[in-house]
């Protein structure tokens, strides 16, 4: 049986941009790179579902559905809206679980007591944005949190049994290929299920782009060979008890300024397993067991 994720935009802010945290956001921030064109604050989540079921439904119209509250912090309000937002996906005729994205600094007990509930009649996994293991890095794209909340936060939701997923993005300004590389070892001693990787994107009207502008020097945007090499260096040290989910993103073309490499996602994985075949590697070739939790 085919399951879909259908992307969900609740309406949430984020405490990086409401004052709590701080103004503006993370500096690489534009969720319009990832709100599909039936997702938008003045529907419902109820209208959202509709819309994301009559579009992939038409191919496979036996498939099931996992609602993903997807767009800024999807933890972020009183619990009471929360649990309602996401009750009414659940309750929507063949949606099967629920994947719910957030910040590793806004999952209260009362809410984790919640999911895992929640976590023995469906599925449920709570992603968090981890984006860096480096704390210079995090204050560099203002983040708003450090690495060890990272860390307990996933660690508070896997002792409660619920899966649990991890964002990384690959090449922020400032690190080196040896740092970036060096997340694979720490991320491999947290208990996830699940990691996204992704590349670093500039896009159009972030802090990031400005500073892009000024200082060009501060970054290295990968080239596609590279960033595959790249990818593959990073997955070979990473332990093989992780799926990992995705190896790249792809923001909107007219939002995107750097780096356009012109693939869809199915093609650049197309291109990782080429590259993997090649290079006779596979995840966790170079894993060291001392490097697991």
């Amino acid at each position: 049986m085919k399951v879909q994720k259908i992307s969900i935009n609740a309406g949430f802010t984020c405490p990086n941009r409401d004052g709590t945290k701080g103004w503006g956001g993370c500096t690489y921030c534009n969720n319009q790179t990832f709100s599909p064109e039936y997702c938008h604050t003045e529907k419902s989540v109820t209208e959202q579902l509709d819309e994301g079921v009559r579009f992939f439904s038409r191919k496979y119209p036996e498939m099931k559905f996992l609602a993903y509250f997807q767009a800024y912090t999807n933890t972020y309000d009183a619990l009471e809206s929360l649990i309602a937002k996401y009750e009414e996906a659940l309750a929507y005729p063949g949606v099967v679980g629920l994947i719910v994205g957030t910040r590793p600094d806004c999952m209260p007990d009362e809410l984790l007591n919640y999911f895992d509930q929640l976590s023995h009649r469906t599925f449920v996994l709570i992603e968090y944005g981890v984006e860096s293991t480096l704390n210079k890095t995090l204050e560099r794209i203002n983040r708003g949190h450090s690495y060890e909340e990272s860390v307990e936060a996933i660690r508070r939701t896997a002792e409660r049994g619920i899966c649990v997923g991890a964002h990384l993005i690959l090449g922020l300004p400032g690190e080196s290929k040896e740092e970036i590389i060096g997340h694979a070892a720490r991320m491999s001693r947290l208990p996830l299920t699940t990691l996204k990787l992704h590349q670093l994107q500039l896009i159009r009207n972030t802090r990031m782009a400005r500073e892009y502008t000024g200082n060009p020097g501060d970054f290295h945007l990968y080239k596609v060979d590279e960033y595959i090499d790249l990818v593959i260096d990073f997955v070979e040290r990473l332990t093989p008890r992780f799926a990992v989910e995705r190896f790249v993103s792809q923001s909107p073309k007219e939002l995107l300024i750097a780096p356009d490499w012109g693939l869809k996602n199915f093609e650049f994985t197309a291109k990782v397993d080429k590259r993997f075949a090649e290079r006779n590697s596979w995840q966790g070739k170079f894993f060291e067991e001392k490097d697991e939790i």
